[in-house]
């Protein structure tokens, strides 16, 4: 059984418009390059049939993924996120107690996950360090590089 994920509403509609890009554009297309190349002739040494429908296999695995990770999906409400605590969707700004550098983050979920964009997973090493944690709490993460600590200064939401 697939495991419960949790997505905001942009990250929920994106993963559906990714599945329609799937079926209604990218199906049919690979149906006609497979429709093309059976037109060619023999299939036996047809090698534009063979990636056409080696391609439709890695569409058709495509669409499974995205459609179980649909079914299995959970939209949170991020305008009603409690910002006492460090939850999902919580922006949390924090401060490197050894160094005084202010960093703001959003801890969102794996497939959301942009450092880019100051979006963390809520899985990674200061996801779960931060994750049920209070203003003015510390938290220590270890990294690769040792270990740091981190004082939560603010939480708001999304």
């Amino acid at each position: 059984m697939a495991k419960i994920s949790y997505y905001s509403q942009e990250a929920y509609d994106n993963l559906k418009k990714d599945l329609d890009n799937l079926k209604n554009v990218e199906r049919p297309n690979i149906s006609n390059e497979i429709a093309q190349a059976r037109d060619k002739g023999d299939l036996s040494e047809n090698a534009e049939y063979d990636a056409a429908k080696e391609a439709q296999g890695l569409l058709e695995m495509k669409i499974a993924d995205l459609e179980e990770k649909l079914l299995y999906a959970r939209v949170i409400d991020t305008s009603k996120l409690d910002t006492d605590k460090v939850l999902l969707y919580s922006t949390v700004t924090i401060k490197n107690v050894s160094t005084g550098s202010i960093l703001t983050y959003t801890l969102v979920s794996d497939t959301e996950a942009d450092l880019s964009n100051n979006k963390i997973s809520a899985n990674s090493p200061i996801g779960k360090a931060l994750l049920a944690k209070k203003v003015s709490d510390t938290v220590n993460v270890t990294v690769p590089s040792g270990e740091i600590s981190f004082e939560v200064l603010d939480i708001t939401r999304q």
